[in-house]
């Protein structure tokens, strides 16, 4: 910033390349007359700033960005023919955004919310987008409830203004929600910026090696910062003092040259694994046990490079998780398989049919040649004069059957299947009881009866029992719960076999 007033400065210029002579003063008739249409310096400005607004992301819309390498530390051919892992030592160039989810552009970006976490590695077979969070898990695992969900998060249709009745009734009528919601109200829900959180796939993913052979996966970024959260009174401080704080913690320790890295894991399951777990192990409200399932390196991402232009760089910026290279396949996770339509489909509303031409989104490393033509904002030559229908007689271009995806069976009857029902609790329990300390417990249970007692009494009574019939709680507990039924929102603490329940008034 502080050399750009020794340089000479540019030429002037309309959006069509013009010298301007004057950009401070209307074409007029007279002094004091009115403007002339004829005034095309003053319409290309005005007619630019009246468009210059493209549509906020629906989620994660306040976000930071940067730009760096990924090099792979250790081999794992063994798993996928990637690219992108091809041999140790080998750096693909990445763009990452990191992002709340819930609030606009200008909300504060260090309130209690999950953080998004999305990876553009620009690899020779065409980018590869691994969209997650920094947990591994999420609040729902059927993608037709999404919508619904994120409305919850979202602001009242009546009064706009965000309502607890609507976050806590969601919640308390899905018992899915209880995993992500025990993170989110633990000291990982308000992470210090962005540079001191892990990143997840979350998703289960599919690797496919040389052979065509298969596997399940999961990916998991640690972050070599260490972790570091914030309390609630900072937190909520730096939302009043500096809403940016994440945005700037980011940008200013690259600027800095002190350049944030995480290093890169894999789980692996079999499919015969698979056949035989536990639990779904395609549902994206649990995770797979790192005992059983241990973590396996793969490299390291480094962030070097700041965004030289915020608009152009990060808010154009669009990750899709159907952009998958040769070696990484979907799995049958249900919230996945929604993802694989509804990002590029957003993209495409957001940013125009054209939105992979832009510099930042564009898969500059592999060459794009397919049959789609047109639409507004074509940034190169829409292909000559190559044919735009296929097969063809011409010489465009042909299939690649070496680069098919693996085959895999379904053999099932085709139905609306509820998953309501399944085990909702046994990962929350370890969680409460095994991840986190007696002070993180304490502090879990505050957080969530501050939160739960914006809403109505029956939401409460309804979450409180919730949590109560889905837990192993002892007599004591339950009998202490009896005597609070008419403020079922108090303190919420452990007991010896509880994952927790409600014993203090508020």
């Amino acid at each position: 910033m502080e050399n750009r007033g020794g340089k000479k400065p540019d030429k002037l210029t309309t959006g069509a390349g013009h010298p301007v002579g004057d950009k401070l003063n209307l074409q007029t008739a007279g002094l004091r007359g009115p403007l002339l249409v004829q005034d095309v310096v003053f319409t290309d400005e005005m007619a630019h700033f009246d468009r210059e607004r493209i549509p906020e992301r629906v989620v994660h819309a306040k976000g930071a960005g940067a730009f760096g390498y990924f090099e792979v530390t250790h081999d794992i051919t063994r798993y996928s023919k990637a690219s992108v892992f091809e041999h140790v030592g080998k750096t693909t160039p990445v763009a990452v955004r990191f992002s709340t989810v819930a609030g606009e552009s200008g909300s504060a970006d260090t309130v209690r919310d999950p953080r998004g976490f999305a990876v553009k590695f620009y690899t020779e077979d065409g980018n590869w987008d691994l969209t997650g969070n920094n947990t591994p898990i999420f609040f729902i695992r059927d993608a037709i409830l999404f919508p619904s969900f994120i409305h919850s998060q979202k602001r009242n249709p009546q009064t706009h203004m965000k309502d607890p009745d609507m976050v806590w009734d969601f919640w308390s009528l899905r018992p899915e929600s209880l995993h992500q919601v025990s993170f989110l109200f633990s000291d990982r829900g308000l992470p210090d910026g962005y540079r001191h959180m892990n990143g997840y796939g979350s998703h289960t993913f599919k690797l496919v090696n040389a052979d065509g052979e298969p596997i399940y996966c999961k990916f998991h970024f640690k972050t070599d910062q260490g972790i570091k959260n914030m309390s609630v009174e900072e937190a909520n401080r730096m939302a009043s003092a500096n809403p940016d704080y994440a945005i700037g913690d980011l940008y200013n320790a690259i600027a800095n040259d002190n350049f944030p890295s995480w290093t890169f894991y894999i789980q692996v399951m079999t499919f015969e694994e698979a056949e035989k777990f536990q639990f779904n192990p395609f549902d994206l409200t649990k995770v797979w046990s790192h005992k059983e399932y241990p973590l396996i390196p793969v490299g390291k991402m480094v962030l070097n490079r700041n965004p030289v232009n915020y608009f152009a760089e990060v808010e154009q910026l669009a990750f899709d998780p159907s952009n998958m290279p040769p070696g990484i396949e979907a799995s049958p996770d249900k919230m996945l398989q929604g993802r694989l339509f509804s990002y590029p489909d957003t993209h495409r509303h957001r940013l125009g049919a054209n939105y992979l031409q832009l510099p930042v989104n564009c898969p500059y490393r592999a060459c794009v040649a397919n049959y789609q033509r047109d639409g507004p904002m074509c940034m190169f030559d829409n292909q000559g004069g190559a044919p735009n229908y296929y097969p063809n007689s011409f010489s465009a271009p042909h299939t690649q059957p070496q680069f098919m995806e693996s085959k895999f069976n379904v053999s099932a009857e085709v139905t609306r299947y509820n998953s309501e029902d399944e085990d909702n609790v046994t990962q929350v329990r370890t969680f409460f009881m095994e991840v986190l300390n007696e002070e993180e417990r304490q502090r879990l249970c505050q957080n969530m009866a501050g939160a739960l007692k914006g809403a109505q009494l029956f939401i409460q009574k309804r979450m409180v029992g919730f949590n109560l019939h889905y837990s192993d709680y002892s007599g004591v507990a339950k009998e202490q719960s009896k005597k609070n039924s008419k403020n079922p929102v108090g303190k919420l603490i452990t007991h010896k076999h509880v994952m927790y329940t409600t014993t203090c008034n508020l």
